[in-house]
């Protein structure tokens, strides 16, 4: 049966007679002011592109279901986290440092986010697909995302700029060490880990308050690419796990992962033997390990990409009751960020985007007004609180239970310098395989080779701190004495510094 003929309007329902020619004075013009679909449609034209996000530019997402399969009650009253209660999420991967029209094969961690649409509102999971990250406070964030953007000069991507910054920041070798494994390429977004990497909180109806971190693994199996693969994809399909994640879910072959938990209890957590709220450092299983609680399935792709996926906005600081933020300084900063750059991106009213708009329950605040208030504004109601004309009340109940805060007021760093090479010796000695190291070693002198030999220096000797055999890879894959990177890995970060400065 013919489909029913849907006459073309204007952006108000004004029925359009001929979208292929303009208004013109006679045949050869000039074009009349008063064609008001052209310049409707000119000026819309010129708006298409909101700003890009300035990190997470590249994404793909879907919807599905979360279901929860344990009981976690002694450790949070978050409701959708019952026992089989299974809740509509939106889930969103992305590249970090590239733009929109990047390739999906690029070395660069991968974003995890979910939304989750419960019944207290939405909860965002914002996540990596790596444990760890390369800084731990954020001051430093600025600089590094610029390090890993285009030289302002040239415009292109820079290996001085890159190495530079991470051969001067300590902290970042654990997670340098992921990025450049194969890691650093996942085969697709189906086939890779998401991490929590903060610390966040979890309390329960009692008010007893637990350290968590979360971890959804897999459950199509971890593959990467190696390098080869990665530069091969890069070319043939830059979209390659765009792609491969909708065509998965067209096919009925719908991804999951199933969500561990590493719970710990709140007074243990500030005594562990080292600070659970560093964002480079991951919990050992051996002390903390994994529980099972649920399972994420994605079984529904986005109609419209623009709608659904580029002004999908996630906020860490979207926190429901049962569950809260650590002191964790990095989270601590995005708690603000976040919800800034949506502000900035898509307006004051991004809340109102269907696919950011709460499911489970309505909106029932007093803010008002502002670009893109499409709903009544709240109607005749009263904008203030407090009122006694019925308008929502605060309730006592949503209230996060009481923590203590204490110290000096000053700019404090995270433990010691030595403590940042513990954790990527042993994922380089222990963890990896020799076809691990091998891969890992040969990742890095390809694109530390761009670098000049003094940062070359400076960043293998924090490779040697890490592990001596990690450093001299390094070092003889990029022809480096070995006896000078072992000499500068023996020196404090500010003698390192000052030894290899320009």
């Amino acid at each position: 049966m013919a489909k029913k003929k849907t006459t073309l309007s204007t952006a108000f329902g004004i029925p359009v007679g001929d979208d292929q020619n303009s208004l013109t004075a006679g045949q050869r013009g000039p074009v009349l002011m008063q064609d008001a679909h052209l310049l409707e449609k000119l000026a819309h034209f010129d708006r298409e592109r909101i700003p890009e996000r300035v990190v997470h530019a590249k994404g793909a997402g879907a919807y599905g279901v979360f279901e929860c399969t344990a009981d976690v009650s002694r450790y949070t009253k978050a409701k959708f986290l019952t026992k089989g209660k299974k809740t509509e999420v939106f889930a969103r991967f992305s590249t970090v440092g590239g733009e929109k029209g990047s390739a999906d094969a690029e070395r660069d961690p991968r974003g995890f986010a979910v939304k989750f649409y419960t019944e207290d509102g939405n909860y965002d999971f914002v996540g990596n697909n790596t444990p760890v990250f390369f800084i731990r406070d954020p001051l430093k964030f600025p600089d590094f995302i610029h390090t890993q953007k285009r030289n302002p000069a040239t415009n292109c991507k820079d290996p001085d700029m890159f190495w530079d910054f991470l051969s001067l920041t300590p902290e970042s070798i654990h997670q340098v060490t992921v990025l450049f494994s194969d890691r650093g390429t996942p085969a697709t977004f189906r086939n890779m880990n998401g991490y929590s990497s903060h610390t966040f909180v979890w309390y329960n109806a009692k008010g007893e308050r637990f350290f968590v971190q979360y971890h959804f693994k897999t459950d199509q199996g971890i593959q990467n690419l190696t390098r080869q693969e990665a530069a091969a994809m890069r070319s043939k399909d830059p979209d390659h796990a765009t792609r491969d994640l909708h065509d998965a879910i067209a096919r009925g072959e719908f991804p999951s992962w199933t969500l561990e938990m590493q719970i710990m209890p709140y007074e243990e957590g500030l005594k562990y033997r080292f600070d659970i709220m560093d964002i480079t450092k991951v919990w050992p299983h051996a002390d903390v390990p994994p529980i099972v609680v649920g399972k994420l399935t994605l079984n529904r792709n986005p109609v419209n990409y623009f709608a659904e996926v580029e002004q999908a906005a996630f906020g860490p600081g979207n926190l429901v009751p049962g569950i809260a933020a650590s002191p964790d300084k990095m989270l601590q900063a995005r708690l603000f960020s976040y919800h800034d750059t949506h502000l900035h991106r898509l307006g004051p009213n991004y809340h109102l985007i269907p696919v950011n708009a709460p499911k489970g329950r309505p909106e029932t605040s007093y803010q008002r007004d502002g670009f893109m208030r499409v709903d009544n504004g709240g109607g005749a109601g009263p904008n203030y609180w407090p009122n006694s004309f019925g308008g929502p009340a605060p309730d006592e109940k949503a209230m996060e239970p009481p923590f203590p805060v204490a110290g000096m007021a000053n700019r404090t760093p995270y433990g010691h310098e030595n403590d940042d090479f513990v954790q990527p010796g042993a994922l380089f000695s222990k963890v990896m395989t020799d076809q691990d190291r091998k891969n890992l070693i040969g990742n890095i002198v390809e694109h530390l080779s761009g670098a000049q030999k003094r940062i070359q220096l400076r960043q293998c000797a924090l490779f040697y701190k890490a592990h001596p055999d990690y450093g001299a890879g390094v070092a003889k894959g990029l022809k480096l004495p070995l006896d000078e990177v072992k000499k500068l890995a023996a020196m404090s970060q500010e003698e390192r510094a000052k030894a290899t400065a320009e």
